[in-house]
């Protein structure tokens, strides 16, 4: 394998019409209990959200994955994981959550980066980048819903 097939580094970033503090709690949510595929199916994962808390999906019946670790935790500002996540073969993955207020406190900038390094499948890249869109994308609905909601 070549060095190129076996990196993966992709950035994402949206902006979310909320305040750092609560878009920082979409996120948890949307990383842990609020989950699900972008054909809408639940991966029922759990964040333990603390220094060293694991991240993993719950399938039932005693069947478990790990996905990572927490590795750093700031609230309202940041959430590093770092662990195997999905792939189920050699290699290591960094995921990094940032937030950051832009305009005032009503928006909030939200920048993902997922870095890994080992035997990557050749269909993973194009593949996760489409679940890390469609999450972002839920933590920027979760927003939408509160001001079409307001009169």
């Amino acid at each position: 394998m070549e060095l190129d097939e076996m990196t993966m580094d992709i950035e994402l970033h949206v902006d979310v019409n909320g305040p750092i503090e609560a878009v920082y709690q979409s996120v948890l949510q949307q990383v842990g209990a609020a989950n699900v595929r972008p054909d809408g199916e639940s991966l029922n994962m759990k964040l333990e959200e603390w220094a060293g808390g694991r991240w993993y999906r719950d399938r039932g019946q005693g069947i478990q994955h790990l996905w990572g670790h927490v590795q750093v935790i700031k609230p309202p500002s940041l959430l590093e994981l770092s662990g195997p996540l999905l792939m189920s073969y050699p290699a290591i993955n960094h995921i990094e959550v940032k937030l950051a207020e832009t305009g005032g406190k009503g928006t909030t900038r939200v920048s993902f980066r997922h870095r890994a390094i080992g035997m990557l499948d050749p269909g993973l890249k194009e593949g996760v980048q489409v679940g890390w869109q469609h999450l972002l994308d839920a933590v920027k609905g979760d927003f939408a819903k509160t001001e079409g909601s307001q009169t």
